[in-house]
């Protein structure tokens, strides 16, 4: 876990208590991504973020008491190097918040996860568009050179089978 800062932001795991919290950052990104409020998503994730055996894990920014970040992760196998590693699904700060350190923060305590947990690195993906978000990340991480594809399955021929 990271330390309080003078501000005290606080990275932390999501706890049981913080779902009406959780759900106003959420909202948030999914707002910034065009995503509809289905109120099925949020049951599904914060299902997934409760149950301890599922492979979706939470990280919060607290600050002063208040929610102002969300980070959603898991581990994944990479076979082509015969390691594992996290990915980072999603990861917000409220807009008041911005500049105060949260993303960093989260960033950086997904860092010490994967240290302790032996995984090789941390990835995640952004919009091409999300430039404030990648001059973060350009600071933090490398850039590789591989497009991200998305296949439906139920547009695809023989889909009914």
């Amino acid at each position: 876990m990271s330390e309080p800062t003078a501000a005290t932001l606080v990275i932390r795991p999501v706890a049981a208590g913080d779902q009406a919290g959780w759900a106003a950052l959420y909202r948030g990104y999914r707002d910034f991504y065009k995503r509809e409020h289905n109120p099925e998503v949020y049951e599904t994730v914060w299902g997934w973020l409760e149950d301890p055996a599922h492979e979706v894990r939470g990280l919060v920014a607290e600050l002063d008491g208040e929610l102002v970040g969300l980070g959603h992760f898991r581990t994944f196998a990479r076979p082509l190097d015969g390691v594992t590693a996290l990915f980072l699904d999603d990861l917000f700060t409220s807009p008041a918040a911005r500049g105060k350190g949260a993303a960093t923060q989260i960033l950086d305590e997904l860092a010490r996860i994967a240290r302790r947990e032996g995984a090789a690195l941390v990835r995640w993906i952004t919009a091409e568009d999300n430039a404030t978000a990648k001059r973060l990340y350009d600071s933090l991480a490398a850039r590789v050179p591989f497009d991200t594809y998305d296949m439906q399955p139920a547009a695809l021929p023989g889909a009914s089978a």
